[in-house]
């Protein structure tokens, strides 16, 4: 059955929405310590959740905290410690990519933590979308900054696999009876304190952005990226599941790559595009389900037979 305008609008609004926040990222990269400006963004987009699900009536406590923490702690906070590192120290567009390889880390954190299987399908994804990373930064790695590169590819992978152990709490905490809306609105608001606590305890100053360009990505990342973005993919997920959801990450790379060539001066080299194609292709490898291979397989087992 071919999707409805409904899902078609929630699965472009998310594309467009993730694809865009990593240069709103870059955008507040500078002016002030990184770290107080991912506890802004959780602090507004905790307090915007919180109030919304107060005023709707549907405010509720988490019957268990545990993963709720953890999930503050991987989903709004230490991941995006990491995230904001590396989009200083290489263009955002290239931060998003690495990051699109969460799923592979989902399989294998879930292998680790839940027992999942993995199949050679991921297996292949893993190696296709390593060999796409490898092309798409040949030309940063062969540069004068292939330190700062490497540093910055170090601080998105960190990024992704902490972000990919939130993915791990938010289901527990799925299993447990929580639902994702409670638990990411809760967490982004355990998340910003956690991040107020490390300000206070690093003795890290405040100090007040003067400039229009970081208050608007500050209202864009907070509300748009984090309150809206997570809104319209768990209404995506709830339509038509995970797996084929997950498309969105397959997609949204493109669009903050072009952006990253309008604002921060990507090169496109012959490199870089057929990187970019394999770590596409890795996505796709990943969340499809290859059904002509399997039907040829069991085809075949029906004829040995």
């Amino acid at each position: 059955m071919p999707p409805d305008m409904n899902t078609i609008f929630l699965f472009v609004a998310t594309v467009l929405i993730w694809g865009t926040t990593w240069i709103g990222i870059s955008a507040q990269i500078g002016e002030v310590p990184l770290i107080q400006s991912i506890f802004l963004r959780f602090a507004l987009a905790g307090i915007v959740m919180l109030a919304g699900l107060a005023a709707i009536g549907r405010m509720r406590l988490p019957h268990r905290w545990r993963f709720v923490l953890v999930q503050a702690l991987c989903l709004f906070s230490f991941n995006f410690v990491a995230i904001y590192n590396a989009s200083a120290l290489i263009p955002s567009g290239l931060v998003s990519v690495v990051f699109s390889l969460a799923s592979i880390f989902n399989a294998i954190n879930a292998r680790l933590l839940f027992g999942d299987r993995i199949t050679a399908r991921v297996v292949l994804a893993g190696v296709i979308g390593a060999t796409g990373l490898f092309l798409l930064f040949q030309a940063e790695l062969s540069g004068t900054d292939a330190t700062r590169t490497l540093q910055g590819i170090g601080w998105a992978g960190l990024g992704t696999m902490i972000f990919s152990l939130g993915n791990m709490a938010s289901r527990r905490n799925s299993q447990m009876g929580i639902s994702p809306v409670v638990a990411n609105s809760w967490g982004m608001g355990i998340g910003a304190l956690v991040l107020l606590g490390v300000i206070g305890l690093t003795g890290t100053p405040m100090v007040m952005p003067t400039g229009l360009t970081y208050w608007t990505a500050l209202v864009y990342l907070s509300v748009i990226g984090s309150v809206i973005g997570f809104t319209t993919y768990l209404m995506l997920v709830a339509r038509i599941g995970s797996a084929r959801a997950g498309y969105a990450t397959v997609i949204f790379p493109v669009v903050a790559l072009l952006i990253s060539t309008l604002f921060e001066g990507f090169r496109w080299t012959p490199g870089a595009v057929a990187g970019l194609g394999l770590v596409l292709l890795g996505n796709i490898v990943m969340f499809s389900r290859i059904t002509w291979l399997t039907r040829r397989i069991a085809t075949r087992q029906v004829k040995a037979g």
